[in-house]
């Protein structure tokens, strides 16, 4: 039955291996915990009430409330395939209603930390500087994800038109413009990687010759912008937001960044706004008649 749900979200949904592995822990998770408190296998047969109670579990073991949500989310999930499968009539989990969760504020990073890394990396000429550099520029200059940078190939360049392919969540595709000063750095990379890898057609590399890997991109960002940057978060992701953020409190269109995001709607861009209400209040404060200028 789990492995049929599956199936589902991995063929037809087109969801990501990463996804589907977590969809699947917290399934199993819910399962050990039917069969260890009430003997029953039959996930057909659930009641609201055990998955209240093996919610309260989890919230013993003292795991946020926001990650409390998203395995509860993965279960409403497969009930909700289990409806659609004709399985069961009503989902146990049709009156849940998510635990509350602090508002999660991410901080961008200004645009004189990402000045000073880039300009940090550009002391050194080695290959792996000129990845490194390239890996920070690509981040901030197109906003794309740590997954989608990864699995980036060399034929999904194209230099003449200035874009990049990418590969993004549900194997959706779009193409994002690449800025000349990358490009350049781009094409320095290239020279250089020759000599690491002839055949491997993925972009980025490690110095043996490998296709690089996650928490090795984590590491890239993590460890140059600790060098300038005093924030608890420094990640591939607040590179993605701080993109998204300047773009904003430049006053590109919120339907624009979207799509460069490759985000499937408003909502999830909306979220970047939040952080360009200073800018939007200075240019308010700057433009509107009746506000008042100070000598």
């Amino acid at each position: 039955m789990i492995n049929s749900f599956l199936d589902y979200i991995s063929l037809e949904k087109k969801y990501s291996a990463n996804t589907v592995t977590a969809y699947k822990n917290d399934l199993i998770s819910f399962r050990d915990f039917l069969i260890e408190e009430y003997n029953q296998e039959n996930l057909l047969e659930v009641h609201y009430p055990q998955i209240r109670n093996w919610i309260v579990s989890l919230v013993d073991t003292n795991i946020s409330n926001r990650t409390i949500n998203r395995k509860v989310s993965s279960l409403k999930s497969f009930y909700k395939y289990l409806q659609k499968s004709n399985q069961i009539i009503v989902s146990p989990l049709s009156k849940h209603k998510a635990l509350k969760t602090a508002k999660k504020v991410q901080i961008p990073f200004t645009t004189k930390e990402i000045n000073a890394v880039i300009e940090n990396i550009s002391k050194e000429n080695d290959f792996i500087s000129t990845r490194n550099k390239l890996i920070v520029e690509l981040f901030y200059s197109t906003g794309i994800r740590r997954t989608e940078l990864i699995n980036i190939k060399e034929k999904d360049i194209s230099l003449s038109n200035g874009t990049i392919k990418v590969l993004g969540k549900r194997n959706k595709e779009r193409f994002v413009p690449l800025l000349k000063s990358v490009a350049i750095s781009l094409k320095r990379y290239l020279e250089i990687k020759k000599e690491y890898s002839k055949n491997l057609e993925e972009l980025f590399i490690t110095e043996n010759g490998n296709k690089i890997y996650e928490t090795l991109v984590y590491r890239v960002i993590n460890s140059y912008f600790s060098q300038v940057s005093s924030k608890v978060k420094k990640s591939p992701h607040i590179l993605r937001h701080s993109f998204a953020t300047h773009l904003l409190n430049e006053g590109a269109n919120l339907n624009s960044v979207k799509e460069l995001l490759g985000h499937s709607s408003l909502a999830s861009t909306q979220i970047y706004s939040h952080n360009s209400l200073d800018a939007i209040k200075k240019v308010y404060n700057q433009a509107h008649p009746r506000s008042i200028k100070k000598d």
